[in-house]
């Protein structure tokens, strides 16, 4: 017997059926990929904690990281201790860097005790403390890395962002804007004061490294912004660590 394809009641079978099939298919692939997408984040992270700390393949202008063939192994290099600060309670954990510090920062401003990863890396002699970041810009999140030294000056950063304006916010990823923060220092009068981006900073060159300030980007004022509050945020969640560390 024929089918009548001109009824609606075929229609809304027909698309139904569709519906399912395609719906089985994607969650079918998607569970498939899952494995090779929970390991591409790992490698994400990984590649900008070390970014933060110096270890990259840069060139001239460029922001180019550790490949994803070695990252890991150069991960396990340089990084010498993961941890996580738990109120007083500091436990070691080799995958600190897979905590989300925006569920952290929420529930710290919900008076619960927050998860905060610390990564303690080595380079050259000299030792790195790295610690995430996470914010706010003009569209969606921006996140990131600082590594610092025991004095509280900033070593390197790593920002990155989910819908900034290509062009403005979207260069707070931009080698030329990150590599300004090397050199600063997070303090001021023994306070955590973090960094600010500041229009009319008068140093464009940023020769001054003790007025917590960089020069802000061109037309991104509330991106800008937003890395200021940023990394201020997410060092007061850390400064009774830091104060441990910091040379006195």
């Amino acid at each position: 017997m024929a089918v009548n394809t001109d009824k609606n009641s075929y229609t809304v079978i027909f698309a139904g059926v569709m519906v399912v099939i395609v719906g089985s298919l994607l969650a079918f692939f998607a569970s498939g990929l899952r494995p090779k997408i929970k390991e591409n984040e790992r490698f994400e992270k990984q590649q900008n904690i070390l970014y933060a700390m110096g270890v990259n393949e840069n060139e001239e202008g460029s922001v180019n990281f550790i490949p994803t063939d070695r990252v890991e192994r150069e991960f396990s290099n340089y990084i010498k201790e993961q941890f996580v600060i738990e109120g007083d309670k500091i436990t070691p954990d080799d995958e600190a860097y897979l905590i989300d510090l925006k569920k952290q920062q929420k529930a710290f401003k919900n008076g619960e005790t927050p998860k905060l990863p610390v990564f303690i890396g080595e380079k050259d002699g000299k030792k790195f403390y790295v610690l995430p970041l996470y914010g706010k810009g003009l569209w969606d999140a921006i996140w990131g890395y600082v590594s610092l030294d025991d004095n509280m000056v900033i070593q390197g950063v790593y920002f990155d962002h989910k819908g900034e304006t290509p062009g403005l916010g979207a260069n707070i990823k931009q080698r030329y804007f990150m590599d300004d923060f090397n050199g600063e220092t997070i303090l001021n009068g023994g306070q955590y004061a973090g960094v600010k981006v500041a229009k009319g900073n008068n140093d464009p060159l940023n020769s001054t490294k003790d007025d917590n300030e960089v020069d802000a980007l061109a037309g991104a004022t509330i991106t800008g912004n937003g890395v200021s509050a940023m990394i201020k945020e997410s060092v007061d969640l850390y400064k009774d660590y830091l104060e441990t560390v910091r040379v006195k």
